[in-house]
């Protein structure tokens, strides 16, 4: 994944443990089933990989963990990747099949009386 790329929510849950944390650092969480796009990708000191959304905006905190103060980030493991072509790439697709495995067809002549 990378900044740009359309990603889709597939866990949204919270540990029964980590409610209040996550509810004291996250003012805006995610909803599962719902697509978002990669603003950022964070690498947490290589603790756990987060992203940041085009759509969410959370007031930065200081994190004693990663001792630094930050937008807080999503964990990457509850998004995928979306896979699919916009309008243009698609009709670009269909065109170079066209061309590659048709050939024009040629007009029969009229045939000639003697």
């Amino acid at each position: 994944m990378k900044p740009g790329d359309k990603v889709i929510c597939i866990n949204a849950l919270i540990d029964a443990d980590k409610k209040e944390e996550i509810s004291r650092d996250f003012e805006i969480w995610v909803t599962k089933d719902k697509e978002y796009t990669i603003r950022e990708i964070l690498d947490n000191n290589g603790i756990v990989t987060g992203v940041l959304l085009e759509e969410i905006y959370n007031l930065p905190k200081f994190f004693k963990l990663i001792n630094k103060y930050q937008e807080p980030a999503f964990a990457i493991w509850r998004f995928r990747k979306l896979n699919y072509a916009t309008a243009a790439a698609a009709e670009q697709h269909e065109e170079e099949l066209v061309e590659v495995g048709m050939e024009p067809k040629k007009e029969k002549e009229p045939l000639k009386q003697s």
